[in-house]
């Protein structure tokens, strides 16, 4: 567990199935030969595993296991801890990963048990949208990047207003909510509460 890569790819797996190279795509910085020797460590390790599709090309998907779901709470805590030490507005240039942060949520989110039902939060991009489905049940969120059927509420936002909206204020004033707007502000809200515990333990 030591080794840097690995809470990242189990955070970018969090959200479902991914093969090779969307890993790639979503991992900057990590050498083709270091994501595959991890992946393989992992594989061994129990953490994930390997699903190989019989098609031209080759296509190999990994996936999470129950060990690694349940390291979670572990990335929401150090997710917390830069929420509570180091969030600040963006400086010019900087880039913020706003899919990271929405497949942090099952470690960081605890909604109240009777806050029930999913949430699709779409990142608005240049070419094409993302889709990243919340569902609440019984005090525990899960995420999906592969949702099936609609959900109970729709917020959709660019990442300059979903940045907005996850930072401590939780402005989602210039967020887009279709459908039960109550559930899909009791999520959003909770990403705020995190985000305003050491705001608020400061300015005391």
């Amino acid at each position: 567990m030591g080794d840097k890569w690995t809470l990242l790819i189990i955070r970018d797996l969090a959200g479902g199935p991914r093969r090779f190279v969307e890993l790639q795509r979503v991992l900057p910085g990590i050498s083709t030969e270091q994501l595959r020797s991890r992946l393989n460590r992992m594989v061994a390790d129990g953490l994930l595993t390997r699903q190989r599709y019989r098609e031209v090309p080759p296509r190999v998907d990994y996936e999470l296991t129950e060990r690694s779901y349940e390291l979670m709470p572990v990335l929401g805590a150090l997710a917390r801890w830069g929420y509570d030490w180091t969030w600040s507005a963006p400086r010019a240039g900087e880039d913020v990963n706003v899919g990271a942060i929405f497949r942090l949520a099952p470690g960081m989110l605890a909604p109240p048990a009777d806050v029930a039902g999913s949430v699709d939060l779409v990142l608005v991009g240049d070419h094409e949208d993302r889709i990243f489905r919340l569902t609440a049940d019984d005090g525990h969120v899960r995420i999906s990047e592969h949702p099936e059927g609609p959900a109970d509420a729709v917020v959709t936002g660019s990442e300059e207003a979903w940045i907005s909206a996850l930072g401590p204020d939780g402005a989602i004033d210039s967020l887009e909510v279709e459908g039960q707007r109550g559930l899909a502000e009791s999520l959003l809200s909770e990403f705020s509460v995190v985000a305003a515990g050491r705001a608020a333990q400061r300015a005391a």
